[in-house]
């Protein structure tokens, strides 16, 4: 039975493929399945890898011992416990993030949130409860729906925590990050978030794992963060898909939040 409604559901599919083919999700060259890449494109990802600061998760050129802090942890303790991204956000990651958060790419979220689960397996076994870092409701009813919670749904979903998008809410009406330098960026989102009483519930005591589609500053995630631990929150940790990396701060590449 199994068999024959695997085959129906297939069966189904098969009109929709036809008239719209899969696409690469890096240069829209057609792949064989929903949000893969060609194997032009895969190569070109970076994935963010061991060794790596404890806290911050920036990745070290060698092994620097168990626990070694990078200069930025050291400097600038973040409000959460740890942060992860599973690949950095340049090239092919960029083009995803930008194809997911503006052109209505959805189906691109359940790709990225497995490879996040990849970078953040202990973040995830950790975790009491997945919250996605949430928009504005005005900005959420002109881009149609939240980018941070369809990934978060799905790394929910997979790891059978529980899923909570209504645990934090965007109070302030923010400028868009891009542009932005790092003073900027936490004056735009100084008080931005609040935990409503009625969901208090669902973070007191916990462990929170907060996602997010990209960690460029840190700003937004540690707004996010004090909030949540302002209404009990025992601990929280970050996770990305995408992190810009310091280096690229440094050159001026071009980025986002």
């Amino acid at each position: 039975m199994p068999e024959l409604t695997s085959l129906a559901l297939n069966a189904l599919a098969l009109p929709v493929r036809l008239l719209f083919p899969p696409v690469c999700a890096g240069c829209r060259r057609q792949v064989s399945q929903p949000g893969a890449l060609c194997g032009q494109c895969w190569p070109k990802l970076r994935f963010l890898e061991k060794p790596w600061c404890a806290v911050m998760g920036t990745p070290f050129q060698y092994e620097m011992g168990e626990g070694f802090l990078s200069a930025e942890a050291i400097a600038n303790p973040p409000p959460f416990e740890r942060a992860r991204a599973a690949v950095a956000y340049t090239g092919v990651a960029r083009r995803m993030v930008q194809a997911l958060k503006y052109g209505d790419r959805t189906d691109l979220a359940p790709w990225m949130a497995r490879w996040m689960l990849r970078a953040g397996a202990e973040f995830v076994a950790d975790a009491d409860v997945v919250v996605p870092v949430p928009l504005h409701w005005r900005r959420f009813f002109s881009r149609r729906f939240n980018q941070s919670a369809e990934l978060a749904r799905t790394i929910a979903a997979l790891s059978g925590k529980p899923f909570e998008p209504m645990a934090i809410r965007r109070v302030k009406v923010t400028r868009q990050q891009v542009g932005l330098g790092l003073s900027e960026r936490q004056d735009n989102v100084r008080a931005a978030f609040k935990v409503p009483p009625e969901h208090d519930i669902s973070v007191r005591g916990r462990r929170v794992l907060v996602v997010d589609d990209v960690y460029t500053t840190g700003a937004t995630v540690a707004s996010v963060t004090k909030a949540l631990k302002r209404s009990g929150a025992a601990a929280v940790d970050v996770l990305t898909f995408a992190r810009v990396l310091p280096g690229d701060l440094d050159r001026g590449d071009p980025w986002n939040e």
